[in-house]
């Protein structure tokens, strides 16, 4: 199991086009980043964001800076926390709504401490119609880039100079215009309207809440950030050194935000800030090392992280209950997804496998064989659509995922032919024999009623082994992520190059028809890999 990829000298050259069982994917374009070195090019690992700005409303104000000052009158509706003493507590998503004023708590961002920002070309007069962009980090650089657009160049570079951008999220769904999280290796969190920054032609983050500021509360690296599904502004920053921390992007920041020591590295504890004004408004210490992906299920209900202790853990966010989880078979967990209806959570890391865990049985049920070196990045594609009728119960999925052997591996399963539930195959306690023919399994027998226990690895033989439908070499630099959009799959690589794969059907269809299909992948479809 190697860290590094083959060399593009002892691989095959890349393609431009693979086939699958519906047809042929075809290199469309490509984006990439302008020339030259980047500070820290070779500290951060390139992760790639798609959003999808949906139209403005003209009575909708844009929030300027100056509205986002402490005497501003903008006021926005929070969800508050029950209680002000630390302790393990469960949040209160539905009741005692406050309204505040944005204060000192948030810091606008200045030039002093961003530094100034690449040329951007020129202004762009309105960004008030809808559209769809990638977002993706060189470096000390955030680059935003047109997705319908063939250019290769990014239409918006942002420098920092207090740090270099690690992750981001976007929220197609916020109400107040603040929808891109940007985490950094200093541990700082800033959260800034998408719409704002392709507004403004200068050359810095413009009217941006700042969280976390010079790491007074967590001063290690941000690894992966997530917006809860339906949560109002809540957001959740995770760190390398294995905490995890709870902020609503609208609250005032001016109570008491430290939190006591933790004294168990490798128990599971959730903190409440001690003031009611603070944030963050909780910290969760998962685990020891760090954390290295993260992501929710559709619906919000549970929360699934990986680390680097080799763990998956699935929480249930509400209650902040440690549902279940399981370990790798060797080294470190990179990443995971959630499949959209909630049931399967893919994993992948340094044993160079993708697991498939079902939370019906809370275990694997698969795993996928095919990578040579570490998996990446993990996603399901929602949009695909099995050949067959018989699969119209949502029983067949399609996944990928990338790895530092530079190949893209899709992979087909169906869970009637490789893996059928215990509840319906086994309603009499033996154990089932999957499509390995394996026999008798202990780990099989035991799996029920396993609520918050973190499972050793299960031996290979007794699980069902998939195979990749595809397997292409996609770029000459080691992967670092992949997302699935409705007419296309999206590939990045660790120096900072996108490639867009156009689907079969969409192949034929103009570019004025490829823009109107265009589409943002679901937001539990991908996860990026936090490193």
């Amino acid at each position: 199991m190697c860290a590094m990829a083959t060399s593009s000298s002892q691989s095959p050259a890349v393609k431009p086009n693979f086939k699958t069982p519906e047809g042929r994917y075809k290199l469309s374009y490509e984006k990439t980043h302008s020339p030259g070195l980047h500070y820290g090019h070779a500290k951060a690992v390139t992760q790639l964001t798609v959003a999808y700005l949906k139209e403005r409303h003209l009575t909708t104000p844009s929030v300027s800076s100056s509205s986002l000052s402490a005497s501003s009158s903008v006021k926005m509706v929070t969800q508050r926390f029950l209680g002000s003493a630390n302790g393990v507590k469960n949040f209160a998503f539905g009741g005692g709504n406050t309204t505040n004023k944005l204060s000192g708590g948030y810091n606008k961002l200045t030039a002093a401490n961003l530094g100034s920002g690449v040329s951007n070309g020129p202004a762009v007069p309105s960004y008030d119609g809808e559209g769809t962009y990638m977002i993706f980090n060189v470096g000390d650089t955030l680059f935003i880039s047109d997705y319908n657009s063939h250019d290769k160049d990014p239409i918006k570079a942002i420098i920092f100079s207090n740090g270099y951008p690690i992750c981001h999220a976007f929220d197609s769904e916020s109400k107040d215009g603040h929808d891109l999280l940007v985490g950094m290796s200093s541990g700082d969190v800033y959260s800034v309207s998408l719409r704002q920054q392709l507004q403004d032609p200068g050359k810095k983050l413009v009217a941006a809440m700042h969280y976390n500021k010079d790491g007074t509360i967590n001063n290690s690296r941000c690894t992966a950030l997530a917006w809860v599904p339906q949560g109002d502004g809540l957001f959740v920053a995770a760190h390398s050194d294995g905490n995890l921390y709870v902020y609503d992007k609208s609250k005032e920041g001016s109570g008491d935000a430290s939190f006591p020591p933790v004294k168990e590295p490798t128990q599971f504890l959730v903190v409440h800030a001690r003031s009611s004004k603070s944030n963050p408004l909780a910290r969760w210490h998962i685990c020891q090392g760090s954390i290295n992906g993260l992501a929710f299920s559709a619906d919000g209900m549970f929360l699934a992280t990986v680390g680097r202790d080799g763990y998956l853990r699935i929480f249930e966010f509400k209650t902040e209950q440690l549902i279940c989880g399981g370990k790798s078979y060797f080294g470190a967990l990179l990443c995971c997804a959630w499949s959209m209806d909630s049931k399967y959570i893919l994993t992948g890391g340094e044993d160079d496998l993708v697991q498939v865990w079902s939370m019906e049985d809370r275990t694997v049920v698969a795993w996928a064989e095919g990578h040579n070196s570490w998996v990446s990045g993990v996603a399901f594609d929602s949009f695909w659509k099995p050949p067959s009728e018989g699969n119209a119960d949502g029983s067949a999925y399609r996944f990928g995922s990338v790895g530092q052997d530079t190949q893209l591996l899709l992979w087909d399963l169906s869970m009637d032919e490789i893996v059928v539930p215990l509840r319906r195959l086994n309603p009499s306690g033996s154990s089932p024999r999957g499509s390995n023919g394996s026999g008798h399994s202990n780990h099989w027998d035991n799996i029920q009623n396993r609520s918050g226990v973190l499972q050793p690895p299960p031996m290979r033989r007794e699980i069902p082994k998939l195979s990749p439908i595809v397997a292409h070499r996609v770029h000459v630099e080691p992967l670092s992520g992949l997302t699935f959009t409705k007419d296309a799959i999206l590939t990045v690589c660790h120096e900072g190059h996108v490639k867009v794969w156009a689907r079969p059907d969409t192949q034929e269809k103009g570019a004025d028809g490829a823009k109107e299909n265009n589409s943002l992948p679901t937001k539990t479809g991908n996860s990026q890999t936090k490193r």
